[in-house]
């Protein structure tokens, strides 16, 4: 690594310079260290039972564009109907939902998650 010029902006704060491959490389062993991290703690969270592991057929409709409500209940192996009443739904607005026809809103979102045993964040 070179050693990198200092500069001083007009408010007093210290910036340094270094070349532009010199950037570059830091930025990658920065995004790997990233990677790697993120990587510890899901296996933390894996050992410790906190997080599922979805089977990747499963996973591959999700990022296929399909409903995550749907195929997430289809995982559980909950019906429309059951899982509906879980969430204090109607059925066919849990269809629509999964249809991709309506939009759940945020509170219907927020029970579907519930009733699914799920974070929110999981049928974003």
């Amino acid at each position: 690594m070179t050693d990198p010029q200092v500069i001083s902006t007009p408010g007093g704060e210290k910036m340094a310079v270094v070349p532009l491959e010199e950037y570059k490389r830091l930025s990658r062993n920065a995004e790997e260290l990233s990677d790697l991290r993120a990587y510890d703690e899901a296996v933390r969270h894996l050992a410790a039972g906190q997080e599922e592991m979805l089977p990747s057929q499963f996973a591959e409709r999700i990022l296929g564009g399909e409903s995550a409500v749907r195929v997430w209940r289809e995982f559980r192996q909950i019906s429309v109907k059951e899982l509906a009443r879980r969430a204090g739904i109607s059925g066919s607005y849990l269809s629509q939902i999964e249809s991709g026809s309506r939009t759940g809103a945020l509170p219907t979102m927020k029970s579907l998650a519930q009733a699914l045993n799920l974070d929110i964040s999981d049928l974003a």
